[in-house]
């Protein structure tokens, strides 16, 4: 037991149970209660996970006002492109020295959440796919973080996969994929970095919310990895504040003003809530301030040096897709640079891990000091920056640029519009505009390099045709050197695809029910998400899962997998068999050609970032624990190894299988059958064999319910009035006259898509539970199609 733990209990057993309700919300928007009698201070913590975002002055959730300048980070988009788990634990140190100069206790991140589909509106701010992947890298950055003092927070926990109505919206998923995809990178993290703190997500999973989740919270976080931090909600997240700390979620964020304290005391005194029970959340409150008292020195933060290390970062995580020699480009003759992003960056996403950058390096003016007077660098915009628009007198522009060049670098991406926390995309095309800059450049000069700038895949229909398409995603404050640097050949692209871009997201079974029903999302593909459908299924992805190519060329050689405890030791040697310096990641998968529980083709289960020297070769050993070779068997409830043949894969990407070896496990135990959808979008019939249930009915819209949203309200004529007039009020509590119009979409989404009782929660007590269920019953009253639903 810590001895902030041992502390924090012998300072709860003397409050008083109004003082223990009071600590279990926070003070304001992003600071706890402080117990100054016993010298427990009140702690901030702000949003991440790529930068500190410490507001100036008054404080908002919602992050519409300014925060100090702080190093933007590449988002983990872009870190896990990298696939270098000792880079994300340096990045995630000099974010918790920039926390620790601000005075910030826990910065709110990383985010590990899975990419179902790839138009989740927030993916920029997750790691991958894939859940080994997302766990490694989540781990490392939370020890970085942690080893300055202080504390990181996982997030968001659990099942949220995409932004369309998430504050409400039920997932609906199989006990098995639960398990192995989207419970399993949050396992990793909680059992290889220990973090101060978990988030809850907002939405429900299989019918209950994860804050009153016991599964989610106490069972699997705690009881099953060990998890012994603190748990908090996701800003007004929320649902039930008595249910919730019998689940096992100890902070309500951000402070609502004494909403839940009424009832919390109710259920305390009915025994629905025992005092053992909130005091276990009291204490790791208590505990978690404490811990925040460490005697680890606060570093002087060298900005200049976080800067080049941002800079680093996004090189490693710069993947080159496609490239018939051109790259690295020569540093003569004329080279146009074509789009406005090349001056004004799309460097990373919006929302509320917005951060404000000490500095801002651009490609265009990277790109000028880089080649300095050994080539001419000419610029034409393209199309508009923040709209992606064009028009034709700036396409012509491009053309004559175009023309008169040896070469062409257009840069092309999604604008904010695109893609920002509370929406998700549509669709997954560029905007017209930028296509219609990059058809211009091509059709003027075949040797035209396409570098994107953007937070997750995009439709490239035409990737044939440039000479070389480098996937910049999001580089923080420093992309824009790291791209010259990469371009130019004085940095070797270090990136890897940690997703796979589809030729069309109509290809992928998730975009059947992806973001379509405001009430219900039913994760009808079971296991089949990314490169385990693609490689399963045998529809090619445009560019695979792990997928990046070098300036220099690597052989593998000397395969061996030999037994090791109740594992396995597989090695390689990786030789460099091209002109120049250069990176790799070596990818482990798993495959099983026969079981009883259906299998993707294979999966990933070990990875290794190396560097190796032109000439020189480098051995590699991956270990693969017994975990590696099992399932999550539903029946039993526990993780179990099948006994049989599996083979073990050394690849480049999920589709570049460079050495294969079989295994024969015969000490394993035998595994429940387990059926999947056959054509990879489960029917009626296989889904409910796979919920073990009946499919959930969507909940309707009446009768109202503090769950209920402004949009829902919209069903009655006199909610609608009371609606508009819970939004007008809304807009004017935040003033959003300042913001730009991403913000405005995402804060507009937001008051939409939140369940009522958030509205009172938000309302710094102008609405209390007791009025918002007296308004709810009078809806429901004088309303016939609400009246006749009860």
């Amino acid at each position: 037991m810590r001895a902030t733990y041992a502390k924090a209990e012998q300072i709860v057993s003397t409050l008083s149970t109004e003082d223990k309700i009071r600590l279990v919300s926070g003070r304001d928007s992003w600071t706890t209660e402080a117990l100054e009698e016993h010298h427990v201070p009140s702690i901030l913590m702000t949003d991440g996970p790529h930068g500190v975002r410490k507001q100036k002055g008054s404080t908002d959730h919602l992050g519409l006002n300014e925060s100090v300048p702080a190093t933007c980070f590449p988002p983990a988009v872009t870190m896990g492109s990298t696939w270098d788990v000792a880079l994300a634990e340096e990045v995630g140190a000099a974010l918790g020295r920039e926390s620790r100069a601000n005075d910030v206790s826990v910065l709110l991140g990383p985010g590990l959440n899975i990419k179902r589909h790839p138009a989740g509106g927030r993916n920029f701010e997750y790691f991958s796919e894939d859940p080994f992947v997302s766990g490694k890298l989540a781990a490392a950055m939370v020890r970085g973080t942690q080893s300055q003092g202080v504390g990181a927070c996982i997030k968001h926990y659990a099942a949220n996969n995409q932004e369309f109505f998430r504050m409400s919206v039920d997932t609906i998923v199989d006990d098995r994929t639960l398990h192995e995809l989207y419970l399993t990178g949050f396992e990793i993290a909680v059992k290889e970095s220990d973090p101060w703190t978990v988030m809850c997500s907002y939405n429900k999973v299989n019918g209950e919310h994860a804050d009153i989740s016991r599964g989610l919270l106490t069972d699997a976080l705690r009881d099953d990895w060990g998890f012994d931090g603190l748990v908090m909600s996701d800003w007004y997240a929320t649902s039930d504040r008595a249910l919730a700390l019998c689940a096992g979620l100890d902070l309500e964020m951000p402070g609502t003003d004494g909403s839940w304290d009424a009832e919390i005391a109710d259920a305390h005194a009915k025994g629905l809530l025992t005092t053992a029970e909130l005091d276990l959340a009291v204490t790791r409150v208590v505990d978690l301030a404490l811990r925040s008292q460490n005697d680890v020195a606060t570093s002087q933060v060298d900005p200049e040096s976080h800067h080049q290390l941002a800079r680093r970062a996004a090189a490693a995580g710069t993947v080159l897709l496609t490239n018939n020699g051109i790259l690295p480009l020569d540093r003569t003759g004329t080279i146009a640079v074509v789009g406005a992003f090349a001056k004004k960056p799309r460097y990373q996403g919006a929302g509320s891990s917005l951060v404000n950058p000490t500095k801002l390096d651009t490609f265009l003016d990277a790109m000028r000091h880089a080649v300095g007077d050994d080539a001419v660098i000419t610029y034409a915009p393209g199309y508009d920056a923040a709209s992606g628009a064009t028009e034709e007198a700036l396409l012509q522009e491009v053309r004559d640029v175009a023309a008169r060049a040896d070469a062409v670098i257009v840069v092309a991406g999604l604008p904010n519009s695109y893609e920002s926390e509370g929406f998700d995309r549509t669709h997954l095309r560029l905007p017209d505009g930028h296509t219609a800059a990059v058809m211009a450049a091509l059709d003027a000069n075949a040797n035209t390099v396409v570098a994107l700038q953007n937070g997750a895949p995009v439709e490239l229909p035409w990737a044939d045709r440039p000479a070389a398409i480098v996937e910049a995603y999001l580089g923080g404050q420093a992309g824009g050197s790291a791209l010259a640097d990469v371009v130019l050949g004085d940095v070797a692209p270090g990136g890897r695809l940690a997703e796979s871009f589809p030729m069309a997201a109509s290809d992928l079974p998730s975009d059947r029910t992806f973001a379509k029903n405001p009430k219900q999302v039913e994760y009808r593909e079971g296991l089949y998400v990314g490169y385990r459908f693609h490689d399963s299924a045998g529809v090619p992805a445009r560019f695979p899962f792990g997928h990046g190519l070098s300036y220099t060329a690597f052989d593998y050689t000397g395969l061996t997998v030999r037994k090791s405890g109740d594992g396995y030791s597989v090695t390689v040697t990786v030789t460099n068999v091209g002109p120049r310096e250069g990176s790799d990641v070596v990818q482990v998968y798993v495959r099983r050609p026969e079981s009883v529980a259906y299998r993707p083709e294979k999966e990933l289960k070990g990875f290794a970032k190396v560097h190796v020297a032109s000439g020189e070769s480098q051995k590699v050993t991956i270990k693969l624990d017994r975990r590696a070779f099992a399932v999550w068997d539903v029946r039993s409830q526990e993780w179990r190894v099948e006994s049989g043949e599996v083979e073990v894969l050394v690849a480049a990407s999920s589709t570049d299988i460079r050495a294969r070896r079989a295994v024969k496990i015969t000490d394993g135990k035998a595994v429940s059958p387990s059926h999947g959808p056959a054509a990879y979008v489960a029917t009626d019939n296989e889904f409910r064999t796979m919920l073990g249930s009946e499919i959930p009915t969507p909940e309707g819209s009446v009768p109202f319910h503090r769950d209920s949203t402004a949009a829902d309200l919209h069903e009655t004529a006199l909610g609608s009035l009371v609606a508009r007039a819970i939004l007008d009020q809304a807009r004017k509590q935040f003033d959003t006259s300042n913001v730009d119009e991403t913000t405005a979409a995402m804060f507009d989404a937001a008051l939409k898509e939140a369940p009522m009782r958030m509205i009172a929660m938000s309302s710094r007590g102008k609405m209390t539970f007791k009025r918002l269920d007296l308004m709810l019953g009078v809806l429901n009253r004088t309303s016939l199609k609400a009246w006749r639903a009860h």
